[in-house]
């Protein structure tokens, strides 16, 4: 990326919050959802609950059948082929004209009431920040899930808003992908890599490693929800198994992802999937994992590194 481009992006993210100010700042969400109508709608139903009204709300889905019953006044909904990574980027299009930030939500993510206000503050009150991951209450994905009683529970009661000067934790160099924001004018020259096809995994890390290149990612106080980790619509084992390897290399030498969180991570599910598969959990299946990882291991020692052989896999 040339210098140039990046100081002429930066110098309009300044002048972007200072005419806008908290209070005129534009935040829209995008969901990408595929099989979950029943989530969506509860998603939805929170969002018209927002103390910030979105500015926009894109439902980006495969077909009509991926939809609630029924949508609130004011959504949209984008249709094409699926995959995580090219249904946001054709939310995003849909949308960004109409957004000072984009909140990209998971379909069983469950958002505070502030949220939206939240993300707000923190873009208008940091200028250098492009984008920022909030406060996960509780996370389904390790555990089987978060029932939706309790996820309400833990939204109704969130904790309260970041004292003066406190509203960064700290600066970081992956996102969440469940709960993200990021400001529209530093993600003109970007998009989500279809090249992870399906659930994308690692797609968030990937997005913010592209946009950091602009100013700050970070983590924040300044909004927070429940992940509820539902199971239903994830990627079959043997495949996420296979993504667990390939994924981190191909973004590592893409430079999105440092070598030695690649490394990391790869050999965490390496681990933990081999000791695992002794004892299964009953929402995991970690023999088909194990199967995709030395899958992904042999693609590599062949000498390809393609994110979407996955799709070859059963």
């Amino acid at each position: 990326m040339r210098l140039e481009t990046v100081d002429a992006v930066t110098r309009s993210l300044n002048s972007t919050a200072v005419e806008t100010g908290v209070a005129g700042l534009r935040v829209g969400v995008v969901v990408a959802t595929l099989g979950r109508p029943a989530e969506s709608a509860d998603l939805l139903r929170h969002l018209r609950t927002q103390s910030l009204a979105p500015s926009a709300t894109v439902m980006s889905v495969e077909s009509a059948k991926d939809l609630p019953a029924s949508l609130p006044d004011g959504v949209e909904v984008v249709t094409g082929p699926r995959g995580l990574c090219a249904q946001r980027n054709r939310g995003i299009e849909k949308i960004r004209n109409r957004c000072d930030v984009i909140a990209f939500f998971d379909d069983d993510y469950l958002p505070a009431k502030t949220a939206l206000a939240g993300i707000a503050t923190l873009f208008a009150r940091h200028p250098d920040v492009v984008g920022a991951t909030g406060l996960v209450l509780a996370d389904g994905v390790g555990r089987g899930g978060v029932s939706l009683a309790e996820a309400e529970a833990l939204v109704a009661s969130p904790p309260p808003p970041p004292e003066e000067g406190a509203w960064i934790e700290r600066d970081i160099v992956t996102a969440y992908g469940c709960n993200m924001a990021f400001r529209v004018s530093a993600m003109a020259e970007i998009s989500f890599d279809e090249r992870l096809p399906l659930y994308g995994w690692q797609e968030d890390v990937d997005f913010a490693g592209q946009i950091s290149r602009y100013g700050r990612v970070v983590e924040t106080r300044a909004f927070c929800g429940v992940h509820r980790g539902v199971s239903t619509g994830r990627t079959p084992g043997a495949r996420l198994g296979f993504s667990q390897i390939v994924n981190p290399i191909y973004l590592a030498r893409k430079g999105t992802m440092r070598w030695s969180h690649a490394l990391r991570i790869i050999s965490s599910n390496l681990i933990a999937n081999h000791v695992r598969s002794l004892k299964p959990e009953p929402h995991v299946d970690r023999m088909g994992r194990m199967r995709g990882n030395w899958i992904g291991l042999l693609h590599i020692a062949s000498g390809r590194l393609d994110p979407q052989y996955m799709l070859q896999l059963k």
